[in-house]
């Protein structure tokens, strides 16, 4: 049984950012590897020098818009 809330006192809902490298990819797989669902698509933008990756994460059965419904 998956429990109901994000371990260790973790927000429901996580934006994980940073260079796109094999570190990012870690973090999204770690937080996938603890229960969260990716949530909507990632985004990329170059900053100049590199991409730069954004990918948001939800806990199943926390609201994405805060008004009570649970996303699937």
């Amino acid at each position: 049984m998956r429990p109901t809330l994000p371990p260790d006192g973790m927000p429901a809902y996580r934006l994980l950012s940073g260079p796109d490298d094999a570190g990012f990819c870690r973090r999204v797989s770690e937080a996938l590897a603890l229960g969260y669902r990716l949530h909507g698509s990632p985004a990329a933008t170059f900053d100049g020098e590199r991409v730069i990756v954004a990918q948001a994460v939800l806990w199943p059965g926390a609201s994405a818009q805060g008004d009570g419904d649970a996303v699937e």
